[in-house]
């Protein structure tokens, strides 16, 4: 099959569990793209975080951001935004509040809390980010409506962190039934909430029509349940080794871990051999 592009998630998949982007990953990154591919990094991270990784990498490609409600191009230009309707924020605010659950949600550049916590600001703003001059935008609040009130805020996603999985259950099954929202999960303490719209499947989709790349000739590489539309779509959707199982089963295969190469070994034996 001839590939043209690649969508890669971050976290779990072209990361290691040091948050890092080995150097196998970014050698076959480097020669896949030197070949024409669209690499493009897929993530539940906030737009500004994705771009610091590409750039670190050199690479110059779309991003699909935020579980896919923001694409940029490669000169970081936005090209399609979906941002959560504010009835729905309010109500996802609502539900945070009252299953007493730790949340954020963010834009392209800043993320929001009404609850600062030093070691979540710090996940999004690691040492060697701050170092390079780059740093994520924190914006707490103290009143929903404070909030709400503004239009100069893009909400593409929330994330809801607990350790408590009852009480994350609770909380997740109000969310399914609330309307104007998807709700997705990429770790065992977390819910993640888009705009029903929003889907990393749907924006890979929304890409390779506006590149006019069949499905076909496309690969999508993750690790966990945000993964699995653009795995479903693609023309080979790949699970990690270190994947959920509810991926792996919807996968055609499945390569190595995070911590072993895992995307550098598919991009070799499907696109560089």
């Amino acid at each position: 099959m001839d590939y043209k592009l690649i969508a890669i998630d971050m976290d779990g998949t072209l990361l290691n569990s040091k948050n890092e982007i080995s150097e196998n990953n970014m050698k076959a990154i480097r020669e896949a793209t030197e070949k024409g591919i669209h690499i493009v990094l897929s993530t539940g991270r906030i737009l500004s975080s994705a771009e610091f990784y590409a750039d670190s990498m050199n690479l110059s490609s779309y991003i699909l951001a935020s579980n896919g409600a923001v694409i940029s191009d490669g000169e970081k230009n936005i090209i399609y935004r979906v941002p959560i309707n504010k009835g729905s924020v309010k109500e996802v605010m609502r539900l945070g509040r009252k299953h007493n659950v730790y949340y954020h949600f963010y834009d392209e550049t800043k993320f929001y809390t009404n609850n600062y916590i030093d070691e979540i600001y710090e996940f999004y703003n690691p040492r060697f980010q701050k170092q390079a001059g780059q740093k994520i935008g924190l914006i707490v609040f103290k009143d929903d409506e404070e909030i709400l009130e503004r239009e100069d805020i893009n909400a593409y996603k929330f994330l809801f962190l607990d350790d408590d999985r009852e009480k994350l259950n609770g909380l997740k099954q109000e969310l399914l039934n609330t309307k104007g929202i998807n709700v997705s999960t990429s770790w065992f303490n977390n819910v993640e909430v888009m705009s029903d719209q929003v889907s990393k499947g749907l924006s890979l989709k929304y890409l390779c029509n506006m590149l006019n790349i069949n499905r076909e000739n496309t690969i999508a590489i993750g690790d966990n349940e945000n993964d699995l539309s653009m795995i479903e779509f693609a023309g080979l959707g790949v699970a990690m080794g270190n994947g959920e199982d509810i991926v792996k089963k919807n996968a055609d295969i499945i390569t190595d871990t995070n911590d072993n190469d895992g995307v550098s070994k598919i991009i070799e034996q499907y696109v560089l051999k």
